[in-house]
């Protein structure tokens, strides 16, 4: 049986495990968070390292993405680099390939038209794939990374500005503590309105599902949220503030939808290859083998 361990830097109270059978192969597949701390995260990795089939990095990105460069953010890297011997990833290869081929497929199958729709994409640097599918299909959009990664209320509106503040900014924002840039540990259950307008403006709210809920208004009435890593109760708190639908990019198990992170991992264990030598057209294949279907629900 393989086993999946994402270990995560967020709310140890979004932990889950689950069993599942994919082509054939059983997998466990299981979530543990350390509140915040980045040492526990890194103890639980050594301690775990060959016993499980891979590792996902959850609650922090290795990478943020802009054009065809990446940053690296130093706070990962002692993440990533205790592992030894399992794999370990942080979801950056399947945002680049699985959350351009959901809107390629929400296009194709009439399930959202995106054409002139107002979007608001929390940050593009951590979804840059995402970001340049939904603006190819029409959107217009709105990107939130001054806004709710750094606290300055000016909105971006084209990958091209967005392309131009990462060169600027992203070496040094990369060096920050990370907990300035995201919300970990409690402060993922904390709620901040204060950006409210950006969400009354916008007809779909997208990406990662941190950002969206911590400065979520109390009311989303017909907004579209398309995301990943939800719960039960985050569906049932969608609906109740009156969200239309609800669409994640990774499929649902057992009444959750993981993060990028934890399916890029049951990816990595399929393949053959070395984990770092997978190509984007590797995961294409890997995905296409597999199957998986971005979740649709409408809630009201």
């Amino acid at each position: 049986m393989k086993h999946v361990l994402s270990v995560s830097i967020g709310s140890s109270k979004r932990d889950h495990k689950v069993e599942i059978e994919l082509l054939g192969e059983k997998f466990i597949i299981e979530r543990r968070g350390t509140d915040g701390d980045i040492k526990r995260a890194i103890e639980i990795i050594k301690e775990m390292d060959g016993k499980v089939s891979a590792f996902g990095m959850g609650g922090i990105d290795l990478y943020l993405c802009a054009g065809n460069r990446r940053y690296i953010i130093r706070d990962a890297m002692p993440i990533a680099r205790a592992a030894k011997i399992s794999p370990i990833v942080d979801g950056s290869g399947l945002k680049n390939t699985l959350e351009r081929k959901v809107i390629d497929y929400l296009v194709r199958e009439n399930k959202v038209d995106f054409k002139g729709k107002k979007v608001l994409l929390v940050s593009g640097m951590d979804r840059f794939g995402m970001a340049e599918s939904l603006e190819k299909a029409g959107c217009d959009m709105v990107l939130g990374d001054l806004i709710f990664a750094l606290g300055i209320p000016l909105p971006l509106h084209s990958l091209k500005s967005l392309d131009i503040l990462a060169k600027l900014a992203a070496p040094i924002v990369c060096k920050l503590p990370f907990k300035m840039l995201y919300p970990t540990g409690e402060k993922q259950e904390k709620v901040d309105t204060r950006h409210r307008r950006f969400y009354d403006e916008a007809d779909i709210i997208a990406g990662d599902f941190h950002f969206i809920r911590r400065y979520m208004p109390p009311e989303i009435p017909g907004k579209i949220i398309l995301t990943n890593t939800v719960t039960k109760d985050d569906v049932k708190m969608l609906s109740q503030r009156g969200a239309r639908m609800l669409i994640t990019t990774t499929p649902e198990l057992d009444g959750r939808s993981f993060g990028t992170n934890v399916m890029e991992g049951v990816l990595v264990s399929f393949s053959d290859k070395p984990y770092k030598s997978l190509t984007p057209k590797d995961y294409e294949d890997l995905l296409e083998k597999i199957g998986f279907a971005p979740r649709i629900e409408i809630l009201n």
